[in-house]
């Protein structure tokens, strides 16, 4: 059982590797918003949104399908649980527009693993990770995204976690800085949800973050070149360069 989760995971790993026609996007000024760090042995890549506005886009299945100018984008992530149409399980909201109610039943799976959790964004354009259970609806959300289970919860790891479990995954998710900063999380290596998360609270200093997934985990990075090739992707986080505001 565990070989054929090592090999998935390995024919996961591989599907990841970036489009070779997702040339990298060059210029003055023009440069990479993310950066990789070593953590407990592992790589993980690390993409801040000091850059530009962040929304959220849902239903698109792919970056190529989002239709932006690669010189716009800053990066973008998957982020967030989705049906097989690639359709929010949870809450979206798209410009200020609910897609789809929040999600509060139980069930099983990683969304489940509760307490699960919302990445938003307010029109100010200050984002903020809550779990499910403290969401409160309010007008000025511009975007929001509900995924799970939460990774750190008040400065604290989801409680049930395994250290370093046996489950072993490439994994993205965000995670709320000390200054406020959104920072978004990609690891380049599998790994289990205990060590991601203690990256989140360790490394980014994260009082509260969300994981987004582990099976379809992708980036897009214009300025590096790098474009995951996933064509079964739901919601998607999209973060613009400062110029293009």
């Amino acid at each position: 059982m565990r070989l054929a989760l090592l090999l998935t995971s390995l024919l996961l790993l591989g599907c990841r590797e970036a489009d070779p026609s997702a040339a990298a996007v060059g210029g003055p000024g023009v440069g990479s918003a993310c950066r990789q760090e070593n953590f407990e042995s592992s790589s993980f890549t690390v993409c801040a949104e000091r850059t530009g506005r962040i929304e959220v886009r849902g239903s698109k299945r792919s970056f190529a399908a989002l239709g932006l100018e690669p010189r716009q984008v800053a990066f973008a992530m998957n982020a967030g649980m989705f049906d097989e149409g690639g359709k929010a399980i949870g809450l979206l909201i798209e410009a200020g527009r609910e897609k789809h109610a929040i999600n509060r039943r139980k069930g099983s799976g990683n969304f489940h693993l509760l307490p699960n959790g919302v990445f938003l964004v307010r029109k100010s354009g200050r984002a903020e990770v809550v779990s499910s259970a403290e969401y409160q609806p309010a007008k000025d959300i511009a975007f929001a995204t509900q995924s799970g289970p939460m990774l750190v919860i008040d400065g604290k790891l989801h409680p049930k976690f395994d250290a370093d479990g046996q489950s072993r995954y490439v994994r993205n998710g965000v995670g709320i800085a000390p200054d406020g900063t959104a920072t978004f999380v990609i690891s380049d290596d599998l790994v289990s949800f205990g060590k991601f998360a203690r990256f989140l609270r360790d490394r980014v200093k994260a009082q509260d973050a969300l994981y987004f997934d582990g099976s379809v985990s992708s980036l897009w990075d214009p300025a590096a070149g790098r474009q995951d090739s996933f064509v079964e992707l739901g919601p998607m986080v999209v973060v613009f360069r400062r110029q293009e505001q």
